[in-house]
């Protein structure tokens, strides 16, 4: 009969290579995790600041619009306040016009009444 052979602990080259190799590239691919997770937040915030900025610069782009518009409305405003007050003195100058031609015309037939008695008198 064979004997049994006893269990002895041996420490085998390849064994430990192959182990130490498998924890590094684990703390390796941590690492490297740790690192792109990093560097998503910090583009991640990147983008976001890139976007704030094209928003404030697209929003102070309307608010110039809104600024110019607001200046051109309140010189059509003013020109349309200017052009109200020369309609009322056109008005008012056509008022005066219009009661002139009045008493030129009863003038004017208060004449010729005159001349018509004038020339029956002297028939």
């Amino acid at each position: 009969m064979v004997a049994t052979p006893k269990w002895r602990f041996e420490y085998n080259l390849n064994t430990l290579v192959i182990l130490f190799g498998f924890a590094g590239g684990l703390i390796a691919w941590g690492a490297t995790w740790e690192r792109v997770n990093a560097n998503q937040d910090s583009q991640a915030n990147s983008i976001d600041r890139r976007r704030l900025d094209k928003r404030l610069t697209a929003a102070e782009v309307s608010l110039r619009q809104i600024d110019n518009h607001e200046l051109r409305i309140s010189a059509v405003e003013k020109q349309v306040a200017e052009a109200v007050t020369s309609m009322k003195a056109v008005e008012n100058t056509l008022n005066s016009l219009s009661i002139d031609t009045r008493v030129m015309r009863e003038i004017l037939q208060r004449i010729e009444a005159s001349q018509r008695d004038g020339a029956q008198l002297r028939r």
